[in-house]
């Protein structure tokens, strides 16, 4: 019978990349002085990324670190929890609730349209006066360590959706903040507030953002949103919002 350490090193690769990455590090790396070698080389991560589907967007598939693509794609997921107002308004920190308060809708909602994409069902919606909810996401809960925060510094995505009912104008806001871990602003997307005014299309709008280069230390991501109608109507006039996501990693092919 053959010993597994007898075994060709291409064969023994092959094995390796079956097992899933975090026992690669936290196991099969401390079995012996081979395997320690074997795990620390890109050629084992590119195969298990060519295994699992994540490769690099575009015609380029050189790579300088196989190994932290790999963890950055079997990382990446929508941060932001609830954003689909799916169950209600939990996870979310009210910082305004004005006029008559945030409430849930479902769609299309008087005087408003489909969105886009059939898996979203519902919004919030504001009122006449200010209304405005966040999040606060602390990266390190969510798997990402601060080295690969402060060296590789992932690409964090923002996308935000609003909407207004045709029969109403109203004020949309957004800031998002990536904050150090005394909550020090260390970069900010603070876009011009949008107002829509009366007899719009009620067309569903997309904002995107992505950070790019940040400054080290980033610890943790502040989503704020929300906004209030502008014609100041009892009820639930003003600005729509959701599907609300931050993602964080590189784009994979698909």
């Amino acid at each position: 019978m053959v010993h597994i350490g007898e075994l060709p090193e291409d064969i023994l690769l092959e094995l390796l990349s079956l097992v899933p990455g975090r026992d690669l590090i936290r196991k099969c790396r401390l079995v012996c002085a081979q395997w320690r070698y074997l795990v620390d080389q890109a050629t084992l991560w590119k195969r298990k990324c060519q295994r699992e589907g994540y490769l690099p967007k575009g015609q380029d598939r050189s790579l300088p670190d196989w190994k932290t693509f790999y963890f950055l794609c079997i990382l990446k997921r929508n941060l932001i929890r609830n954003p689909l107002a799916e169950d209600g308004f939990n996870h979310w920190e009210i910082v305004s609730s004005e006029g008559d308060e945030w409430k849930v809708e479902d769609l299309p909602g008087a005087h408003g349209r489909e969105f886009p994409h059939p898996h979203v069902k519902k919004y919030f919606v504001t009122s006449f006066g200010l209304c405005m909810k966040r999040q606060i996401i602390e990266l390190k809960k969510e798997g990402y360590w601060e080295e690969l925060m402060d060296e590789t510094k992932p690409d964090i995505v923002v996308k935000d959706w609003y909407a207004a009912r045709y029969d109403c104008g109203c004020l949309y806001k957004l800031n998002v903040k990536l904050l150090s871990e005394n909550y020090i602003v260390l970069e900010e997307f603070d876009p011009d507030d949008v107002t829509i005014e009366q007899w719009s299309d009620a067309e569903w709008r997309e904002v995107l953002h992505t950070f790019h280069n940040y400054p080290s230390g980033v610890r943790y991501i502040l989503f704020c949103h929300g906004g209030r109608d502008t014609q100041f109507w009892a009820g639930w006039y003003g600005i729509r919002v959701t599907n609300s996501s931050i993602t964080i990693g590189p784009e994979v092919a698909s």
